[in-house]
């Protein structure tokens, strides 16, 4: 028991050295960045750009590598999971993916970047929980307009209705659209997909509800730059604040198909059944749901001086 609290203890104490903001925050995120396949350089600036975000707009930002992070009692803490380019199998005990499907279950908030759609191709409730699932990328990263669909929501609210920018392109072994709400999608006449085409509709961003609790996902981040691009930054501060219940969320829960159909099942159960997960804790629901997203900082106007390793 002691060795357990002990473990414990190591993993929130590696994540809260992260932790940002002043007084009481907001709300709170865990930033899981564990990759057991490829590794993105961009990464860490990812990690100081979320925590920078939580210093200006006052919510906490923890962020952690240890999988025994994935517990009834610790997952209750956070408003959102943002799982930060992961990929492979960065979670590999099966308790542990039980403690995240039960938060999810519960209302919990979930955020992918990039190659969170590259994690966990045999588990299909996580591919269900993102929307679709990473078939391949376009060679290189080239500039190509990115077309936003809602400019309502706050993860794309002050976004320019054609977006150019430079990342390296995603293409889905399904499209996500009829089961999630399409944020915005690429036009494929303005790079080359080579191999990874989608067509006429290729979605790029998107929102959902899921198993019980919320789910955004967005494609870009590749790059190390794009976390110095303050339109780039706007977009993630408003997905973050989406999946954490405090901005609008206008996404319809998804119509789950083939291999992610029980989800819908442990959905409605969700909803219908109130009572505590097996360690007696509930995740936090948020007081501020529907509230406006927070704004830009006049500091992201300029360049975050942040090391690039590409």
């Amino acid at each position: 028991m002691v060795i357990a609290m002990l473990v414990l203890a190591t993993v929130v104490a590696t994540a809260s050295a992260s932790s940002s903001g002043d007084g009481s925050p907001r709300f709170r995120v865990l930033v899981f960045t564990k990759t057991t396949g490829f590794r993105h350089d961009s990464i860490p600036v990812g990690i100081a750009t979320i925590q920078r975000l939580g210093r200006e707009h006052r919510f906490a930002v923890e962020q952690t590598e240890d999988e025994r992070a994935f517990t009834n009692s610790n997952l209750a803490r956070y408003d959102a999971l943002v799982f930060l380019s992961t990929t492979g199998e960065p979670i590999a005990r099966r308790d542990h993916r039980r403690a995240f499907q039960r938060y999810i279950r519960r209302g919990g908030g979930f955020l992918g970047i990039h190659a969170a759609s590259d994690s966990f191709e045999r588990w299909p409730w996580y591919v269900g929980l993102v929307g679709a699932r990473f078939r391949r990328h376009a060679p290189g990263t080239a500039a190509a307009h990115v077309v936003v669909e809602d400019a309502g929501t706050p993860a794309t609210r002050g976004l320019p209705r054609v977006w150019r920018r430079v990342d390296e392109w995603y293409a889905f072994r399904s499209n996500p659209r009829g089961h999630a709400h399409v944020l915005a999608t690429l036009d494929e006449r303005t790079y080359d997909p080579r191999g990874a085409a989608m067509g006429a509709d290729h979605p790029i961003a998107w929102c959902h509800r899921y198993a019980g609790g919320r789910a955004v996902y967005t494609a870009m981040g590749h790059t190390s730059g794009s976390y110095r691009e303050p339109l780039f930054v706007a977009h993630l501060l408003g997905a973050i604040e989406m999946a954490s219940g405090q901005g609008a969320f206008a996404c319809p829960a998804g119509r789950l198909r083939g291999g992610h159909a029980h989800a819908q099942k442990s959905s409605r159960m969700a909803r219908s059944n109130s009572a505590p997960v097996n360690d007696g804790t509930m995740i936090r629901r948020s007081v501020q749901r529907g509230s406006a997203p927070s704004s830009l900082p006049a500091s992201w106007n300029a360049a975050v001086n942040l090391p690039s390793r590409r």
